[in-house]
C-alpha cells in the first residue's frame, strides 16, 4: 500500500478496471461496497416487506375496523398507488440533491407513516397513513438502485444486482408470512404489521449514516414541481380508474370517462411541461434512446410478472387448493429461489464476461415459458409439478429484472442516472398495478362464468343462484358444500387463464429485449463519471441533447 504499482496505459476500454486496484481508482473497495449496501438492502427489505405483510391481515384488520370490501381494496392500493407516481420524482430530486440524504429521507416518512398506520382507528385514516408508507417506499424502490449506480461501475454491479433482486423476492414471499404469523399471535395482533419494520427501518438509517459515503455535486437546481402535480394526477387518475372499474362501478360509464379524460389530459399537460422545463422530472430525450425506451416496454411486462404472479398464485393456492397463508407462502419457495439464484449467477457472469444481452434473452424465454406452464394449472394439478413451473417462472424474472435497470444505466448519460433507473421502476410498478387490476377483472369474469355453468348439475346450486343472481367469494363461507366446492374448482381452473395472458405479454418483453443493442460495459461508476473521469463523450451528448430539445 505505500507505493502504488504503477498502472499501464490502457490498452482498450476495460483496461484500466481490469489492471488497476480500486483503490488506485479512487473507487470502493469490495469490503466498503458490501458495508455501504449492507443499510440500503436493509431499508430495501423493510420498504418491501411493509407492502406484502398486511395481504393475510387485512380481513382481521376490516373486519376490526368495521371496514367495507371496496375500503379493503384501498389499503393495499393506496400504497402502491403513491409508491408509482412519486419513483420518478425521487429519481429526479438524486439528480439534484445528496442520495445519501434523500434515502435517509425516505426511511423516516416510511417509519412515520408506519407507526401511524399501526395507530389508525379507523379505515379511512389507515388508508391515508398507507399513502404516507407508500411515498418511503418509492424513494426506497429508486433510490437505491441509484446509489449504487454512483458506487459501481456497471461492469462490476453485476456481482452485486442479485443482492438486490434476492432482498426484494425474499421480502416479497416473506411478508405474507409474517403478516399470518401476526395476526394468528394473540398477543401481538393485525397492528404489529406495522410496527414490526420500525426497529429495522431504524437499524438501517444507523448503517447508512455510517457506511454511505457518497459525494454530492454542488449545482444550482430547479425542481420541476408543475412537472410532479401533473404526473401525480395523471398516474393518479388512471390507477384509481384501473382499479375500480368493473367493480364500483362499470367500464363504460361516466365515472370512467372522467377518470381516462382527466388522466388523459394531465398526462398531456405533464408532456408539455417537460418539453420546457429547465430540470424535468423525467427528461424526455431519454426516450430518444432505443435501449431505454425497449427497456421500459419489457419492464411493463415484467411488473406484470412480479406483482401478478404473487397476487393470483396466493389466491389459487388458499382458495382453490385450501392451503393456509404460512403454507401457501412456502409453496412459493422455488418460484424465490429460482429468482435469487438466477439473478446472481447471472450478475456474477455479467461481471466476468462482460456481456449481458444474452441474458436478459435466456430470462425473457424463460418468463414466457414459465407463464405459459402455469396456463396449464387448474384444481387438481400435482404440487410438485406446480413448484417446477415456479421455478423456472422465477429464474427468468432473476435474470430480467435487476439487468434491465443495468443495461438502461449503462447507456444513459451520467446526469441522468436517478432518472433513468426511477422510470424503469415506474414503468415496472405502473405495469404491475394495471395488471393485477385487469387480470383481476379476468379472473373474476372467468370464475362467474364457470360457476353458473356448474350450478346446474350441483345439489342446491339452482336455489343459491336464484336467491343472488351470481355466486362466487363472498358466498365461499355461507354456502352448502356442494356450491362451496364448485366455487374453489372454478377458481382453480380460471387462474390457468389468467397465466395465459401474461405468457402473451410476455411475448412483447422478448421482443422488446432481442431489440435492444449491447452496449459494452463501463468501467467507471456514475460519481466518477459525473466528476469527468472517464465521462467526457456522455457529457457533451446529454449538452447537445439538452440544446436540441430546448429548440425543438
Amino acid at each position: 500500500m505505500s507505493t502504488p504499482a504503477p498502472v499501464r496505459p490502457a490498452a482498450g476500454p476495460a483496461a484500466p478496471a481490469a489492471e488497476a486496484p480500486a483503490q488506485q481508482q479512487g473507487r470502493m473497495t469490495h469490503q466498503q461496497i458490501l458495508s455501504a449496501l449492507s443499510g440500503m438492502l436493509l431499508a430495501m427489505f423493510v420498504a418491501f416487506l411493509s407492502s406484502t405483510v398486511v395481504s393475510n391481515a387485512l380481513p382481521t384488520i376490516i373486519t376490526d375496523l368495521r371496514g367495507s370490501q371496496s375500503q379493503y381494496t384501498w389499503v393495499v392500493t393506496a400504497t402502491l398507488l403513491a409508491s408509482t407516481a412519486s419513483t420518478p420524482i425521487w429519481g429526479k430530486l438524486a439528480d439534484l440533491f445528496s442520495k445519501k440524504l434523500l434515502i435517509q429521507i425516505a426511511i423516516v416518512v416510511f417509519i412515520v407513516g408506519s407507526m401511524l398506520a399501526g395507530l389508525s382507528g379507523s379505515v379511512p385514516t389507515l388508508i391515508g397513513w398507507r399513502v404516507l408508507q407508500g411515498l418511503g417506499l418509492g424513494g426506497l424502490q429508486a433510490l437505491v438502485q441509484i446509489a449504487m449506480a454512483a458506487m459501481i461501475s456497471p461492469r462490476e454491479r453485476g456481482r452485486y444486482s442479485g443482492l438486490l433482486g434476492g432482498t426484494m423476492a425474499v421480502a416479497t414471499v416473506g411478508g405474507p408470512l409474517i403478516g399470518g404469523v401476526l395476526v394468528d399471535t394473540s398477543w401481538l395482533g393485525w397492528r404489529w404489521c406495522f410496527y414490526v419494520g420500525v426497529p429495522f427501518a431504524v437499524a438501517a438509517l444507523v448503517l447508512l449514516q455510517r457506511t454511505l459515503h457518497l459525494p454530492v455535486t454542488k449545482r444550482d437546481v430547479s425542481i420541476d414541481y408543475l412537472g410532479a402535480t401533473f404526473l401525480t394526477a395523471g398516474v393518479s387518475a388512471l390507477l384509481i380508474w384501473v382499479t375500480l372499474a368493473g367493480d364500483s362501478f362499470a367500464w363504460a360509464s361516466l365515472e370512467t370517462a372522467l377518470f381516462v379524460g382527466g388522466g388523459v389530459l394531465a398526462i398531456a399537460a405533464f408532456i408539455v411541461t417537460e418539453l420546457r422545463a429547465t430540470e424535468p422530472i423525467v427528461p424526455l430525450r431519454l426516450f430518444r434512446d432505443r435501449t431505454t425506451t425497449l427497456a421500459i416496454v419489457a419492464s411493463v411486462a415484467i411488473g406484470v410478472a412480479m406483482f401478478g404472479s404473487t397476487v393470483f398464485l396466493g389466491q389459487y393456492l388458499q382458495i382453490s387448493r385450501g392451503y393456509s397463508p404460512t403454507a401457501a407462502g412456502l409453496l412459493t419457495i422455488p418460484m424465490v429461489g429460482g429468482l435469487l439464484v438466477s439473478s446472481t449467477v447471472s450478475g456474477l457472469l455479467i461481471t466476468r464476461t462482460g456481456k449481458w444481452k444474452r441474458f436478459l434473452v435466456a430470462g425473457s424465454l424463460l418468463v414466457a415459458g414459465g407463464f405459459g406452464l402455469l396456463a396449464t394449472i387448474d384444481h387438481a394439478t400435482n404440487m410438485v409439478l406446480l413448484g417446477v413451473f415456479l421455478a423456472v417462472l422465477g429464474i427468468g424474472i432473476g435474470m430480467t429484472m435487476q439487468n434491465l435497470v443495468l443495461a438502461v444505466q449503462n447507456t444513459v448519460a451520467a446526469t441522468d442516472l436517478g432518472a433513468a433507473s426511477s422510470a424503469v421502476a415506474f414503468f415496472r410498478s405502473l405495469g404491475g398495478t394495471i395488471g393485477v387490476s385487469v387480470l383481476g377483472a379476468v379472473l373474476s369474469s372467468r370464475v362467474g362464468t364457470l360457476i353458473q355453468a356448474g350450478l346446474a348439475d350441483v345439489p342446491g346450486g339452482a336455489g343459491a343462484a336464484a336467491g343472488s343472481g351470481n355466486v362466487g367469494l363472498a358466498d365461499l363461507s355461507d354456502a352448502p358444500a356442494p356450491v362451496q366446492a364448485l366455487i374453489r374448482v372454478a377458481y382453480g381452473d380460471a387462474t390457468g387463464r389468467i397465466f395465459l395472458i401474461s405468457a402473451l405479454l410476455s411475448v412483447v418483453t422478448i421482443l422488446a429485449i432481442l431489440f435492444i443493442r449491447e452496449v459494452a460495459l463501463r468501467t467507471e461508476s456514475g460519481d466518477e463519471r459525473l466528476q469527468g473521469a472517464g465521462d467526457s463523450t456522455a457529457a457533451v451528448d446529454a449538452e447537445l441533447a439538452g440544446a436540441r430539445t430546448s429548440r425543438g
